[in-house]
């Protein structure tokens, strides 16, 4: 390696009685290695800076209900810990008691604060900002957040980018090569030119200083490190190298739709209610069934019925329906909140009822309805909600060069309703996890292929994907262990930046390639007409270093440069070339 190359210039120089050159040899060497030390360390720096934002203490809830401070590594999941405006998060915990504002920047990558109510999750080293809240730790400290972040970035070199295994590959055949050719200027160039051996020994030995691939081996993980950090400023949390350089290659990205493109949190979009039925009582009692409930649309219907003001009434005798809903009697009235299927089973659905059913189904939107003995009182249509930046991160998709897939097993009304308002073309619904995995071998047929998902029926896509990129906020923790990257926001636009740094980070790894290996080239012609000394050589070296070091280390402020060039694609969105208002 490049010691091996050192070491025989600087004995040679001393042999030859080139003592000043081999002196400076060994300190300027020495310069470059402290160099390289340095940078790493403070790329590596700008990641472990997330663990100093986590507190020492926190105070906990005790058996008598006291708060009281204890070491955070103390505190295990399950107990309750109070937040006060200004501090710092101490451990992940979703919020038991509570409605603020919390700063998640250092985590997430987001700008402006997020909003947290009781069963929220919040992260460790995001800060507290506008009133006090009791939050229920669900990790220990070393498997916080910010811990697994670190852990996962200063991990991330075993997985080597393509670039970096080709420097890694090059670098060991370099050194016997330039071996050989310094011992053939040496012993062939007096032989050749009838000069003295000294003049020629002295040439290869120069040959020796310049060839050593410092520079080389340096510029590709002090860039492939810096632009992890930077990616985790924005959000990425990526597990390797391999990873980051491959995401520029990417062609097609397959998308979950439930947790991805929506928000999993269904809501009450549409009610009919039966001619002759009182709709506030309908609705209460749909409401105080559903309160007994646990499932998605439950809650749904319960926050609807909170948003109307209306009262819930106790519910006796209350059971579930496997796969069809709940009962439960009400003032001495027994009903029932179940689908389509149910009511047509118990001979309550006529053909006006099945109609409005498919109407709903139509529009892509979830259809329970409130009974009894007698008939249906009350239809509720509920639809998932898209989230506010789906529409704009698909645009971002296609401007770096992806192809979008909606991948769901959710019916085909719902996914073809959805790819509708979001300009999808490519639409596969009612799959199972297999077969979302035979969906993302078909894709990879085409091109590199990734994938996008959050729960744990899209483990085995996200692992078979050449990328898989996992919800980090509500991804499950199955997901975020099978994918390669956890997008830490659940921002759709987060791929596109992921692509984007990808592309920023090749150009940087290529430039520095090139610089290094040029400067190299000149040098070595130098030195064989007997131009270049070897301390000529070694601050040749040494400078080398220092600029594909800095050059590298751009890396770090780059978050500036990607959100500009998302800000550019979204006001080309708004302001098309040629639009009267720019004209």
């Amino acid at each position: 390696n490049m010691n091996a190359l050192m070491a025989v210039a600087v004995s040679g120089g001393i042999l030859i009685g080139a003592w000043p050159e081999a002196a400076m040899v060994m300190v300027l060497f020495e310069i470059s290695e402290a160099i390289e030390q340095l940078s790493m360390l403070r790329a590596r720096k700008s990641i472990r800076n997330l663990m100093s934002v986590t507190p020492e203490l926190a105070s906990v809830k005790n058996a008598q209900g006291q708060f009281i401070e204890r070491a955070v590594e103390l505190i295990e999941p399950g107990e309750v810990v109070r937040v006060s405006p200004g501090e710092r998060i101490a451990l992940d915990a979703k919020v038991l008691v509570g409605e603020t504002s919390i700063d998640q920047s250092m985590v997430t990558g987001e700008s402006m604060p997020a909003e947290k109510a009781p069963g929220d999750t919040v992260w460790s080293g995001s800060v507290n900002l506008s009133a006090t809240i009791d939050v229920l730790v669900t990790a220990p400290l070393s498997q916080s957040l910010t811990s697994r972040i670190i852990e996962a970035v200063e991990n991330a070199q075993a997985s080597k980018s393509e670039v970096q295994r080709f420097v890694d590959k090059f670098a060991a055949i370099y050194t016997p090569i330039v071996f050989f050719i310094a011992a053939s200027v040496a012993l062939i160039g007096p032989l050749i030119t009838g000069d003295d051996w000294l003049s020629w020994i002295y040439k290869a030995l120069v040959l020796l200083v310049i060839a050593c691939p410092c520079a080389l081996v340096i510029s590709t993980p002090v860039t492939i490190v810096s632009a992890l950090a930077t990616a985790t400023r924005c959000g990425l949390l990526i597990k390797g190298g391999l990873y980051l350089e491959q995401a520029r290659k990417l062609r097609n990205v397959a998308l979950d739709k439930t947790g991805t493109l929506t928000k999993g949190e269904p809501r009450v979009e549409s009610v009919f209610v039966s001619p002759g039925i009182d709709e506030k009582l309908a609705g209460s009692l749909a409401a105080s069934l559903a309160a007994m409930n646990n499932h998605p649309l439950s809650q749904a219907i319960v926050a609807w019925a909170k948003s109307s003001s209306l009262p819930l009434f106790d519910v006796k005798r209350f059971s579930a329906l496997p796969g069809s809903g709940v009962k439960g009697c009400i003032r001495e009235g027994e009903l029932y909140l179940v689908n389509l299927k149910y009511l047509e089973n118990k001979g309550l659905a006529d053909e006006t009822i099945r109609q409005i059913f498919g109407g709903y189904a139509a529009q892509g939107m979830s259809t329970v309805a409130l009974a009894d003995a007698f008939g249906v009182q009350m239809i509720f249509a509920l639809a998932d909600t898209v989230k506010e930046d789906a529409l704009q991160g698909l645009k971002q998709l296609k401007s770096v060069g992806l192809v979008p897939v909606l991948l769901t097993g959710d019916n085909v009304q719902a996914a073809h309703s959805l790819a509708a308002t979001l300009g999808l073309d490519n639409v596969q619904a009612n799959l199972l996890p297999e077969d979302k995995l035979a969906a993302i071998e078909k894709l990879q047929q085409s091109g590199l292929t990734a994938m996008v998902g959050d729960g744990i029926n899209d483990a085995p896509a996200l692992a078979k994907a050449d990328i898989g990129l996992a919800m980090g906020i509500r991804g499950t923790d199955s997901a975020i262990e099978a994918a390669n990257v956890a997008i830490m926001d659940d921002k759709i636009s987060s791929i596109a930046t992921f692509v984007r740094l990808s592309d920023i980070t090749h150009e940087i790894l290529i430039q520095n390639i090139v610089f290094a290996i040029g400067i190299k080239v000149i040098f070595a012609l130098l030195a064989m007409t007997g131009w270049a000394t070897m301390w000529m050589a070694v601050f040749a070296d040494t400078g080398t270093c220092l600029i594909v070091v800095a050059n590298g280390m751009r890396m770090l402020k780059m978050k500036p440069r990607l959100e500009k060039m998302a800000r550019n694609i979204e006001k080309e969105e708004r302001h098309p070339q040629g639009c009267p208002c720019c004209s």
